[in-house]
Parts: C-alpha cells; structure tokens; sequence
C-alpha cells in the first residue's frame, strides 16, 4: 500500500514525497488506518519494521487535523532512552517539515540550562513531548507540568521500560492524563507484564503482531564456540590488516571490556570509539555522530545503543558476550540488515555462556551455525550447554563430537536435535535552541524509524498539495524542498 491511498494530510505527503517514500511496510500498512480511526492499538514488531512511522504519522494527522488553540500539550511519547527519544524528534523534523508542529525532548544527562528549555517547551504548550520517564515525573514533581489536557499517549519499547522498572513511573504519568484519550502501545515482545499494563491503560484496543520476536531473516548469524581468553584473539582475526567497508558494532556487557575493547582496537589503528553510561551526555552525542558520519567504523557499546538507535550502513554486529535475555539478543542483532538490507551478526559464546546462548537458539527456534576456529588460536571447548548451571540441564552437546570434527562442516549439531517451540513551530532540545526541521529530501533513506519503502518516483504521479499553494513536480525525481515557508 502506498501512502497517499490512506488519508493523510497534503503536508505530511508532501514530505514524504520529498523523502522519496511511497511504499508503507507491513506494519504502517496494518497499523496506520487503525489509528487514524481513533481506536488504542497494541503493535508489536521486531525491530527495522518501520513501526516508529507508523505512530508518528496518523499522530501529525490528528494534530493537524485538530490544532492546537490553546497550546495544550497534545500528545507524549513515552521512550525508556535519551537516544530513542532524540531519534523520533528527528524524525518528527522530517515528517513534519511543511506543518507547524512543535515537539520538546525531555531527558536526563544535560545541565540546568537543558532542563529549562524543557520545562519552557511544555509550559508554552508542545504539540508533542517525547520524554523519558524519570525526567517527565521530575517535571512533574517540580515544573508544574500540565497533562490534563493530553489526547494522545504512546508508548514505545514499552517491553524495554518495565524491563528497567519504570512500571510505576509509567503509571504515575498515566495518572495526570484524561482517560478519555488515545493511548498506542508498542513493543518487541508480549510478556504477560506487557498484557497487565496495556489492561490497565488501554480500552479495546487492536492488536496487531508484525513477525513478533525473530530476527530479520536477512541476517547471516553464526557463532564461535570459544574460551573467554580466545575472543580478542578473534576480534584480531576478523579484523586485522583488513580495510573495513562497512560500520561494525560490538556489544559487550560489561563497561570495563567496552573500554578496553576500543583502546585495543585503536592500538589496532582501527577507528573505534567505546559507548557505554559513563560517558557524559555531549560526549555520547559526538561519539554517535561520528559513528553516523562514517568518522568511526567500529563502534564498541554496552546495551546502551542496542535499541532505539537507527544507523544506515552497520554490515557487522558482534556479540562479545551472549546478552543476558533472547530479546536482547534480537535487538541487539537488528541494528544491522535493516530496511531492506543484509547484514551479519556473529556472537561468541564461552564455555560458561553455552546456556544462554542455548536458550537463545531455543527462543528464535533455530540453530545458529558454528565458525572454524581461526588456527592460531587453537582449539575451542565443544558445545555442550548442558554442562553451564545456566543451561537448566536443557541443552544437549552437538553430537559429543570434537571440535576438529565439526570445524570441517561449518555448522554445528547433530541430527536427531529436538527444538522447543514456543517536524516545526518549535522544537526545544538539551542544547537549548530551537531546532529546524531537517530538509525532507536530505532524510536519510528508509530506516526503522521512517520506514516506507524508498524509490526515485520516477514516472509516479501523486495529488498535488491542497489549493495549489506550492507547486511540485508530478513525474521524475522528486523536488528538492524549497526554503522554509513563514
């Protein structure tokens, strides 16, 4: 389904004509036309779906459609990160760039002068506030915060949220809304917890599940079977005297590895930053950037980035250390192979992880193929989760056989294994100027967060905006955006 067949206002496609996306994805397509009614909707979709264009969209609809004479704020969007929240406000820049709609990001890290330019955004009214919850209870408790005049509420990542206890700051922004509103969750996965809170918050809503919880299936995953002293030897190996073309991020879990991590690869002469908590807010901004920006080509990151981070370009992920639950694994594996592309994610897997990794495998209900080990490093342990305490005695060995046996197939397993089923009037930031929207046809290209399939509209024609107001071309490439209109 293409974007102009569902009623969207002229300016939202306007910009979104200038952006090159025609093509919704699944789960714009399902989800978009549900919202646009009014009903609350429960979305879950894996990662690099497009589903943070499917909220945002019909959202700038209503708030167009509605106004805002009062300069109430509108509408919240509830993140678990900074990151994620300043992701969607770019996106709202882009989506929004030929309609007055004013957002304000609201997050911790920053100094007084950023939380001064938050609380004025809201106090002066913000169609829309994207916000952490620590930082909007804070608000709350101390700016004199107004949401009693709140029509649309939505939660993204909602799993994420609870999953860092922030049930009951969810509730207590929950509180200080109208009931009469529209509430959208969204999330990776549907834990029972997520049912009891979308209970509570949500009236009637519609359920739509996109391919919940497996990865993109255009990700090449394998592993190496290896002692925890082998997994630097491997970093080497992979990437050693080789000129990296693509972004590359490897995850660990630990701040202390991250760290040493990137001041190896840099002895490597490799560009590579760390990314973990201790670093100051602008420092994690600069790194990110550059990472963008191609100025880095290996990125070594806590959990910190593994969601709500939309990258063009990341070819590899490496999971330096199994992550502690399937979910992450999935996320963290989805920064790579998105909108269309391929990708690899390669995880290392220790002697004392086989049982996590085990429960992974068993999670996404597949296998994941076994890398020969790099022969200067010697020989690795076999794989035999059921000997790791943390395999619950459910693992099996692949086929008890030696490692130097199954370094010639290029998999790992026996046969007979089983498998259990299962945009801007105004837009306040930390920095404290108000930021322009970014120029629709310098958007980057389909992304999670925008989604939509991207083409050269070449040959397509489309409705013009409503009463001629700005002339655009109907037939080959797109116009470029014309300077911002007052």
């Amino acid at each position: 389904m293409r974007f102009d067949e569902v009623d969207l206002h002229d300016d939202i496609l306007d910009a979104l004509w200038d952006m090159n996306f025609e093509e919704m994805t699944p789960v714009q397509e399902a989800t978009i036309p549900v919202i646009l009614e009014g009903r609350d909707v429960i979305g879950c979709a894996q990662t690099g779906t497009g589903k943070t264009a499917a909220y945002t969209l019909p959202l700038l609809n209503r708030i167009l459609e509605e106004g805002n004479p009062e300069n109430k704020v509108l509408s919240v969007i509830i993140v678990p990160t900074r990151e994620l929240a300043q992701q969607i406000d770019q996106q709202f820049q882009g989506f929004s760039y030929y309609a007055p709609i004013s957002t304000t990001v609201v997050y911790g890290g920053g100094d007084g002068k950023g939380w001064d330019v938050q609380k004025r955004g809201m106090l002066m009214g913000a169609d829309v506030v994207i916000a952490t919850p620590g930082r909007m209870i804070a608000h709350l408790q101390n700016s004199g915060v107004d949401l009693s005049h709140v029509k649309y509420l939505i939660l993204d990542e909602a799993d994420r949220m609870l999953d860092m206890g922030f049930f009951d700051d969810i509730m207590k922004i929950v509180g200080t809304m109208p009931k009469e509103r529209q509430t959208l969750l969204f999330s990776a996965t549907l834990p029972p917890k997520i049912r009891q809170l979308a209970k509570q918050i949500l009236r009637d809503p519609a359920e739509i599940n996109i391919a919940i919880s497996k990865p993109n299936e255009a990700i090449d995953q394998s592993i190496y079977v290896c002692y925890e002293n082998q997994k630097m030897g491997i970093i080497r190996h992979l990437f050693e005297g080789k000129e990296l073309t693509q972004k590359t991020i490897i995850f660990s879990s630990s701040k202390q590895k991250v760290k040493e991590l990137a001041y190896a690869l840099k002895r490597m002469k490799f560009r590579a930053a760390a990314m973990h908590s201790d670093l100051e807010q602008s420092q994690r901004e600069e790194v990110m950037l550059d990472f963008k920006n191609g100025k880095i080509d290996l990125l070594v990151a806590t959990d910190v980035v593994a969601r709500g981070i939309d990258i063009q370009d990341i070819g590899t992920v490496i999971n330096y250390d199994v992550p502690h639950d399937p979910e992450d694994y999935i996320h963290r594996i989805g920064r790579t192979a998105r909108a269309s592309a391929t990708g690899r994610a390669i995880t290392f897997v220790s002697e004392t992880e086989q049982g996590k990794f085990h429960r992974i495998e068993e999670f996404i209900e597949r296998e994941i193929p076994q890398n020969p080990m790099p022969e200067e490093l010697g020989e690795g342990p076999e794989y035999k989760p059921e000997n790791d305490r943390g395999g619950r005695g459910r693992g099996r060995g692949r086929g008890g056989r030696s490692k130097s046996e199954n370094r010639g197939e290029g998999n790992r397993g026996s046969k007979d294994r089983r498998r259990k089923r299962g945009r801007g009037k105004r837009s306040a930031t930390e920095a404290g100027e108000p930021s322009q929207a970014a120029v629709p046809a310098e958007a980057p290209p389909t992304t999670e967060a925008q989604g939509g399939e991207a083409k050269s509209g070449e040959g397509k024609k489309r409705r013009r905006h409503r009463g001629g107001r700005r002339h655009r071309k109907t037939e080959g490439a797109p116009a470029s955006a014309p300077e911002k209109q007052e």
